[in-house]
C-alpha cells in the first residue's frame, strides 16, 4: 500500500498533473451552469466542496443536458441513454442524481398511452406529415397552416398555453394529416402528443367495460399532455358515450387546461346538433350544449377546403 501511496503523492505533485488539474477547473468553473448553481446555493456549501466534487462537476459537464447534445434518444450520448445528471448537495458536499430527459419523458409517455390504447390513428401518410409538405392552394389552408406553425411554437415555449385547433371541413381535405404534422414537429421538440381516431377509440371504450380496462384507458387518454380527436362527429354517438367518455374527458381537460384539438366534417354549429341527438333518436340540447362549451374553451375553429386528396 505505501508504494502505491507514495507513487499517487508523486503524480499529484506532478507539474503535468497539476495543469491538467489547473485545466479541468478551469473549465468546470466556466460552466454557466455550475456558476448559476454555486450562486444559488452559496450558503449550502462546505468551503471545499468544488474540489471535492471536481470528478462529479466534470462529468456533468460532458454530459448532455436537456438532449442539447443528442440527436435523437437512439443517439443519447450520456451514460444511460435518455438520463441526464443534475447537480445535488449531500452534506454541504457535490453530488450527481440521474433523472428522465425530456426526450425520454415523451418517448415514454408516447409508449404508456399506445400500449395502453389501441384505436390510435396512424397511417403511414400522418406518421410522415410536415408543416413543409401541406399544400396551401387556398387561402383557408394557408390560414390553418399559419395557425397550426403558430400553435407549434406556442406549445414549445410556453408550458401554460392550453388552446388547440378546431379543424372542420369537407371529406379528404387533409385534416388528419394536419393533425399529424403538428404532432411530428411537437414529437422534434421533445413534447409527447397522442391522436386518436374517436368513432374506433368509443368502440374499444365500449368494449373495455368488459374486460375492466376502461378506467385506465381513460385516465391515459384525458391526463395526456396534448391529446387529438381525430373525426370527431363521425360516430354513431349514444348518451354513454357522448357524457360518459366525451364529456369526461374534455371536463378534466377542461379543467387542467390541458392543449386538445380535433378534427370535425362539422363546425361549431353542425357538431351541437350531431351532439343533441343520441342513437335512439332522444333529444339533448342541454348535454350537447355543455359539450360544445367545453369544445369551445379548448379550442380556436378553423375552417379547411380544398380538393378531395383521398381520390
Amino acid at each position: 500500500m505505501d508504494p502505491i501511496n507514495r507513487t499517487l503523492k508523486k503524480l499529484a505533485g506532478s507539474d503535468r498533473f497539476q495543469e491538467r488539474y489547473n485545466e479541468m477547473k478551469k473549465q468546470i468553473t466556466g460552466n454557466p451552469e455550475v456558476q448559476q448553481f454555486f450562486e444559488q446555493h452559496k450558503e449550502e456549501l462546505a468551503p471545499n466542496a468544488l474540489d471535492q466534487g471536481m470528478i462529479k462537476l466534470y462529468e456533468f459537464i460532458n454530459r448532455s443536458s436537456s438532449c442539447k447534445s443528442c440527436p435523437n434518444l437512439e443517439g443519447c450520448i450520456n451514460t444511460m441513454a435518455g438520463y441526464e445528471p443534475k447537480i445535488i448537495i449531500q452534506s454541504g458536499l457535490i453530488d450527481l442524481e440521474y433523472h428522465r430527459c425530456p426526450r425520454k419523458m415523451a418517448h415514454d409517455e408516447q409508449r404508456r398511452t399506445e400500449t395502453l390504447i389501441q384505436s390510435m390513428y396512424v397511417p403511414k401518410d400522418v406518421l410522415r406529415a410536415t408543416l413543409d409538405d401541406v399544400d396551401l392552394d387556398s387561402a383557408d389552408r394557408m390560414q390553418v397552416h399559419e395557425m397550426a406553425d403558430d400553435l407549434v411554437d406556442r406549445l414549445i415555449k410556453d408550458p401554460e398555453h392550453y388552446k388547440g385547433l378546431f379543424i372542420h371541413g369537407e371529406f379528404g381535405v387533409g385534416k388528419s394529416y394536419i393533425l399529424g404534422a403538428i404532432a411530428n414537429e411537437l414529437k422534434k421538440n421533445n413534447r409527447a402528443s397522442f391522436i386518436l381516431y374517436f368513432p374506433e377509440f368509443l368502440r374499444e371504450m365500449k368494449q373495455s367495460l368488459g374486460d375492466q380496462s376502461f378506467s385506465s384507458k381513460m385516465d391515459a387518454v384525458k391526463k395526456s399532455s396534448i391529446l387529438m380527436l381525430d373525426d370527431i362527429g363521425a360516430e354513431s354517438l349514444s348518451s354513454w358515450a357522448r357524457d360518459e367518455v366525451l364529456g369526461t374527458i374534455l371536463q378534466y381537460r377542461m379543467a387542467e387546461e390541458l392543449p386538445t384539438f380535433f378534427t370535425s366534417n362539422f363546425d361549431y354549429k353542425g357538431l351541437e346538433h350531431h351532439l343533441t341527438y343520441s342513437q335512439r333518436g332522444e333529444e339533448e340540447p342541454i348535454k350537447a350544449a355543455r359539450i360544445m362549451e367545453r369544445i369551445k374553451f379548448l379550442t380556436i375553429p378553423v375552417h379547411m377546403s380544398g380538393k378531395n386528396r383521398r381520390n
